[in-house]
């Protein structure tokens, strides 16, 4: 294995894309599909995990003076407060 810097999470999704548009094509033999295939896998897991370390990290932020986790819907900054939704 290479020292190589690890990837960063967007890379890593950018590659995992790259790869889901190559398997759509579905111009591949069958063992290169399977490759690409178990690299998405992986990159996959990885990116989940990423996310779910950078959610524990928000989740530590975001305690309050007694350090119990607060809860607040998450504010888009595209969203107009009004309460509303574009579903309607």
């Amino acid at each position: 294995m290479s020292s190589a810097k690890p990837k960063t999470f967007e890379s890593s999704l950018d590659e995992l894309e790259r790869i889901v548009r190559e398997l759509e094509q579905g111009e591949l033999p069958l063992e290169r599909s399977l490759e690409l295939f178990e690299q998405g896998v992986k990159l996959s897991r990885e990116c989940q995990e990423r996310l779910n370390q950078a959610e524990r990290r928000i989740e530590i932020l975001m305690r309050d003076n007694q350090g119990r986790p607060v809860a607040r819907p998450f504010k888009h900054e595209n969203d107009s407060g009004d309460g509303s939704d574009d579903a309607g």
